[in-house]
């Protein structure tokens, strides 16, 4: 799965030594893939997109081969950010080990990942996404997958007021250069 408007790759094996991130939530139609599309438009308007490997899965596998929501789709596109070309895929026990950090959305995402890691190696990747928020409020991000138009545009602002902190934490980190 490649993010078709930014250079940067999708896959863990697409630049060893790149920081490899994961976003996952339920389905991996609404707010993964939100996070996925915010976090890369910022990583490439900060030049960084060759530093950075950028997915994200879902929990459960209703949706996989499917592109995020159209009302999702269609807010970030109002934000001038694209998920064209994302498609839905299912969280494997694999990306424990494939991916460095591991963001999930809310509480039940993050109990149903760390479930697959049966040997509690790498519980010390995966996070709750907005644990970063300078706004944390309960700490999830809400899935506006069965409300109306004003819960997708309050996602946004969560997803991108988080995503940008998390990319100036992980440039501090890193000791990446700023754009």
């Amino acid at each position: 799965m490649q993010h078709a408007q930014t250079p940067m790759k999708t896959s863990p094996e697409a630049h060893p030594g790149s920081i490899r991130i994961m976003f996952v939530c339920m389905g991996n139609i609404c707010r993964s893939p939100l996070a996925h599309g915010i976090f890369c438009d910022l990583v490439a308007k900060a030049g960084l997109a060759a530093r950075f490997e950028v997915a994200s899965s879902g929990t459960g596998a209703w949706h996989v081969g499917q592109p995020p929501d159209a009302r999702m789709r269609q807010t970030a596109r109002q934000h001038g950010v694209s998920l064209d070309g994302l498609r839905a895929r299912q969280f494997v026990e694999a990306d424990l080990e494939a991916y460095d950090h591991i963001f999930v959305m809310d509480k039940d995402n993050l109990h149903d990942v760390r479930y697959l890691d049966r040997h509690d190696r790498y519980g010390h990747k995966v996070r709750l996404f907005r644990e970063v928020d300078p706004e944390p409020g309960d700490y999830q991000v809400p899935d506006p997958y069965y409300g109306g138009a004003q819960g997708f545009e309050t996602v946004y602002a969560m997803v991108n007021r988080t995503a940008r902190e998390l990319l100036d934490r992980l440039i501090e980190v890193y000791q990446l250069p700023r754009g």
